[in-house]
């Protein structure tokens, strides 16, 4: 065979990567990768590998005692700045606009070589900052705890710092850092955030231990309102709260976007450690006239520490004594296109203002200040819920000052509910709460759900007639309360479309509250009176579901009759869902999916 030339080969090659591109391209803006049922995903993914950050100019190493504003104010696009290992530098640091390009970053990083941080891709802990394990949080392995990162301290009396993005700031890459704050009983707002009226773009931030004090108030760890393309990548944040009664804040955030005028996302949010007393993410709760959209939250643990928990051993609070004020793992009040999959959610609870809801998705205009608000687009997949007063809350309330713009499209499935207490955390004990004021519910999936009994209510409804919620699936989901009805009311008086005692049975209420919506496939432990194509069953060995077998996991499907005669006969969820499988979630796939995730 005649070979080609090499100006011939090198056209076939130009060809071909084009073709290549265009068909890569083409698949992926196909509607089967767009949308996860009726949920349009992201549109931007941010790119965050080391190899699309290249910084190509000079190094500098910046030792202890050297004054660290200088040299950022004097690096040039495309420079690393090498922090001494080990060395505390404090101060509050502000990265300025240099009109840098995707071909040259500014990296500001440890010292350390790269072998003594963890490999690109593998989550850092406070390991390599020294510290072999923190209270009551979960065991990170440390063996060999050594200080390999430089660590950056705010000492400010309030506001926010040690990193401040002034106006303008660009392709800034954060690595192997501690940022944290002074040890004292100063409220501090955020530990990095953009300056005031500014906006700042291409940001990451990749394995840095982001934390507060473990009984001051900090509020916040990356505060993302005015920035786009910003990734958080293989990172450990702890001890963001607000202390109650005596505090400063209520809400504590790991991050959180959501205020003002300026364009916010892509976002990325990758394999993290996640832990704050308020919300462990949320976006929205401010006014603003501009929603963030493409967010990307995939394999991170989101938790809570139960020190936290007044009346358990080890209690930890404020300086005051008082507790944190605790609410939710994940809330959504402004938010479009949102991805939240792989994701471990752990204890939550009630007490304050929430109910110990894991994950809330409500539009919020709040105080009259955000109109345009909205929650659209939003798929949830592949996350495990432990150890929480309540799993799901979704809710287009109408606020004191006015109703948001919209709230819909959601895609909830292949979900794992592990362990929902009502008293003991001062919840509601429910699977879902479900809202629909204003604007109307509508296009909203939950399908292939496994849960542990709860206390109370399957669902608890609230809907104002005469606007039914529509195009509502409920699905191919095991679900079991230990009550003997599994749908109630959420109050709201004669107007509410389930708050008729005749209409508390299941297909009362969904016939009253719903429009061209589906209940049917469901297996409803200790169920009764739910629409026909639903299976009910007495108890979870009647359901055919091993709740908890050594060596199995938990809630998987008998099969076939077992020796120890566990299981008696062979699930009647198997294969029976609308679509083919197995009713329930695949909770094979999401314990693969979130393996290495805590």
């Amino acid at each position: 065979m005649k070979r080609l030339n090499p100006a011939l080969r090198a056209a076939a090659c130009v060809l071909f990567l084009a073709s290549t591109a265009v068909n890569l391209a083409a698949a992926a803006d196909s509607p089967s990768t767009r949308f996860d049922g009726p949920a349009e995903l992201p549109r931007v993914f941010v790119k965050s590998a080391l190899s699309d950050t290249p910084a190509p100019g000079h190094v500098r190493l910046v030792k202890e005692g050297d004054n660290l504003q200088e040299a950022i104010n004097s690096a040039q696009c495309g420079d690393t700045l090498k922090l001494q290992a080990g060395a505390a530098f404090q101060g509050l640091y502000r990265l300025p606009n240099k009109s840098c390009d995707d071909a040259h970053w500014i990296v500001l990083r440890s010292a350390a070589p790269d072998e003594s941080l963890p490999p690109e891709g593998t989550r850092l802990t406070p390991c390599y900052a020294g510290v072999a394990s923190l209270p009551a949080r979960p065991d990170y392995h440390c063996a060999n705890p050594r200080n390999a990162m430089a660590k950056i301290e705010y000492a400010g009396k309030s506001a926010s710092g040690p990193i401040m993005f002034l106006a303008g700031a660009n392709h800034y890459r954060l690595l192997g850092l501690e940022i944290t704050r002074s040890n004292s009983d100063a409220a501090v707002v955020a530990l990095s955030a953009v300056d005031e009226g500014g906006t700042a773009h291409h940001v990451i931030f990749d394995r840095v231990w982001v934390h507060g004090t473990a009984q001051g108030e900090t509020r916040r760890g990356i505060a993302l309102s005015w920035m786009t393309y910003v990734a958080v990548v293989d990172s450990y944040f702890s001890d963001f709260h607000c202390v109650a009664g005596t505090g400063s804040c209520t809400d504590a955030q790991t991050m959180s976007a959501g205020g003002g005028d300026h364009p916010e996302g892509p976002f990325k949010i990758v394999n993290n450690f996640l832990e704050a007393s308020g919300e462990n993410v949320m976006f929205g709760g401010r006014g603003a006239n501009t929603t963030p959209a493409d967010i990307e939250i995939r394999r991170n643990h989101l938790f809570k520490p139960m020190i936290w928990m007044p009346g358990q051993p080890g209690f930890v609070g404020g300086f005051s004594g008082h507790p944190f004020i605790v609410k939710n793992h994940f809330e959504l009040k402004n938010a479009q296109r949102v991805l939240f999959e792989d994701n471990l959610l752990e204890n939550t609870w009630g007490g304050f203002t929430q109910a110990g809801f894991s994950i809330v998705l409500s539009p919020k205009n709040q105080n009259n200040r955000c109109p345009t608000c909205l929650v659209t687009d939003v798929t949830i997949r592949f996350v495990k819920i432990v150890n929480v007063g309540d799993a799901f809350q979704l809710a287009n309330n109408r606020d004191a000052g006015g109703a948001s713009s919209a709230g819909e499209r959601y895609s909830i499935h292949d979900i794992l509910v592990d362990g929902v207490h009502a008293k003991e955390y001062q919840a509601f004990g429910i699977f879902a709460l479900i809202i629909s004021i204003q604007p109307p519910l509508r296009d909203v999936r939950i399908e292939h759900v496994t849960a542990s009994s709860v206390p109370r209510y399957i669902i608890s409804f609230q809907a104002t007639n005469p606007q039914k919620m529509s195009n509502f699936t409920f699905a191919n989901n095991i679900l079991s309360s230990d009550q003997k009805i599994q749908i109630g009311s959420a109050g709201g008086g004669t107007e509410n479309c389930a708050n008729q005692p005749e209409r508390l049975l299941p297909e009362g209420v969904f016939n009253n509250c719903f429009l061209n919506s589906t209940f049917t496939h469901n297996l409803i432990v200790g169920g009764a009176n739910w629409p026909a194509g639903n299976i009910m069953v007495n108890d979870f060995a009647a359901a055919g579901v091993r709740v908890k077998h050594e060596g199995k996991g938990k809630y998987s499907l008998c099969r076939q009759k077992d020796k120890d005669d566990e299981c008696k006969k062979p699930s009647p969820a198997i294969g029976a869902g609308t679509d083919g499988k197995d009713i329930g979630a695949d909770v094979d796939a999401i314990e693969k999916r979130i393996e290495g995730v805590i």
